[in-house]
Formats: C-alpha cells, sequence, structure tokens
C-alpha cells in the first residue's frame, strides 16, 4: 500500500513539474522576435527557438514578425500646387528593425504607420504640380519613402519603399490632356513634313544644278520621266519637246540656206 502511495505521489509531481515546463515555454520562430516584460518592465527580445519564462503571468512575451510588411494606402483626394483635383493611392513596404522601440514607444506601430503614410501622401504630393506626378514618379516615391522612414524611426520601423499606384484625375482634366496631346502630335507632324519638303528641294536643286550644265543631261531626264509615265496605259502621254532641239532644227535650216 505504501509503495502505491509512493508512485502516484511521484507520478503527481512528474506531470506537475511537466505542467510547469510546459507553461514555462515559449517558442520564437525564426522570422520573429518576443518581447520579455516581467511585472509590465522589460526585460529582453527572446532569440529565435525554445525559451522558457516565469509563470502565472509574471513574465509576458508579445512576438513581433520581421517580416516584411506592406500598407495599402486608402485613396487621398488632394489638390496639386497648380490647383488640380486628383486622387491618389499607394502601398507602403515596411519591416520592424528595433522590436523593442515597436512595442514600447508606440501603441500600434501597423496602424500608426499607416496614418502616419496617409498624411505624408497628402502633404507631400500636395505640394508638387500635376506634370511632377505623372513624370517624375520615381523621384516622388522616393522622396516619400526617405520622410516616411525618418519619422518612424523612433518607433523601430525601417521603410524600404513606398509605391504610388493610381493618379486619378478629373474627366475634364483627361479631355484636356488628351487634346494636349494630340495637337503635340500634330505639330510634330507637321514639323517632320517641312523637314522632308525641305531636304526635297534642296535635292532637286542639286539636281538641277547638275543637268543644267549639260542639254543631253535634260533630255535623258525627259526620256525617262516618259518610260515611267508610259508604263501606265490609262495615261495619256503628252512629250514635251525641248527648246534645244527646235533649235538645233532651226540652225540647220538655216545653213541649208
Amino acid at each position: 500500500m505504501d509503495g502505491l502511495f509512493n508512485l502516484l505521489s511521484v507520478g503527481f509531481w512528474v506531470v506537475l513539474i511537466a505542467f510547469f515546463l510546459f507553461s514555462m515555454a515559449r517558442i520564437v520562430g525564426q522570422y520573429e522576435r518576443s518581447v520579455l516584460l516581467r511585472f509590465g518592465k522589460f526585460i529582453k527580445v527572446l532569440d529565435p527557438g525554445l525559451n522558457f519564462v516565469l509563470p502565472f503571468g509574471i513574465d509576458q512575451t508579445i512576438p513581433v514578425d520581421l517580416r516584411t510588411a506592406t500598407i495599402d494606402v486608402p485613396r487621398q483626394d488632394l489638390i496639386t500646387k497648380d490647383n488640380v483635383p486628383v486622387s491618389i493611392d499607394a502601398v507602403v513596404y515596411f519591416n520592424v528593425s528595433d522590436p523593442k522601440a515597436a512595442i514600447l514607444n508606440v501603441q500600434n506601430f501597423r496602424h500608426a504607420t499607416t496614418l502616419l503614410a496617409q498624411t505624408l501622401l497628402r502633404s507631400v504630393l500636395g505640394a508638387h504640380e500635376l506634370d511632377d506626378m505623372l513624370s517624375q514618379r520615381d523621384k516622388l516615391n522616393q522622396l516619400l519613402q526617405e520622410q516616411l522612414d525618418r519619422q518612424t524611426d523612433g518607433w523601430g520601423i525601417k521603410v524600404t519603399g513606398v509605391e504610388i499606384k493610381n493618379v486619378d484625375l478629373p474627366e475634364g482634366m483627361r479631355r484636356a490632356m488628351a487634346k494636349q496631346a494630340e495637337a503635340e502630335r500634330e505639330r510634330r507632324a507637321k514639323i517632320i513634313a517641312a523637314e522632308g519638303e525641305f531636304q526635297a528641294s534642296q535635292k532637286l536643286l542639286d539636281a538641277a544644278t547638275v543637268i543644267s550644265k549639260d542639254p543631253a543631261g535634260l533630255m535623258l531626264r525627259t526620256l525617262q520621266t516618259l518610260s515611267e509615265v508610259a508604263g501606265d496605259k490609262n495615261s495619256t502621254l503628252i512629250f514635251p519637246v525641248p527648246v534645244e532641239l527646235l533649235r538645233l532644227y532651226g540652225g540647220d535650216k538655216k545653213n541649208e540656206k
């Protein structure tokens, strides 16, 4: 009887110790860290792996994910520097660089970063003109990233990138920009056509200069043109008689007299 009682006692203590060990064990993933608070006071940051803490609420652990996270900044309505109303949305890439600061210095670092990103999106882009938003988007992304990273540094947040996704314009502004683009293309087309006419006239002038040096050259050119026209059977052929040929014929008559 005493042996059975001793066996039960040993079993009880083994189960009790196993329960305590189980309640004290904390497993931290490789991609995260865990902030340890004892009686509400910061003790340390637990490294990945198996860690043991005091049970019964004496120690409190708060896990912090270190992987890169994204924030989809909601659409923001703003007025540009040149007084154009636009709607812009963006995405923010960030990760926690200091788990201690992310837990102790800000109540909810993700929510706080989201609100700050919305504010900076309106204030920074509102100081630029519409043409800058459309043509210098990479520069504005870099500017937003630098300012957001600087202001969240005290929260233990590292902002790795900001990307402006869409810039929505009013319908009237879209039509005006389409007309402007069409007018610009027409202007380029007219300039190109004028340059082509100028170059063609230069070449014709050079050809005329060469042909005028010898009357036979003009005759050969005339015959070449006639052969090209004669290729089309539907055309009426008008043969021009060079003045030099008439003069030659007239000169022969005078010599006969």
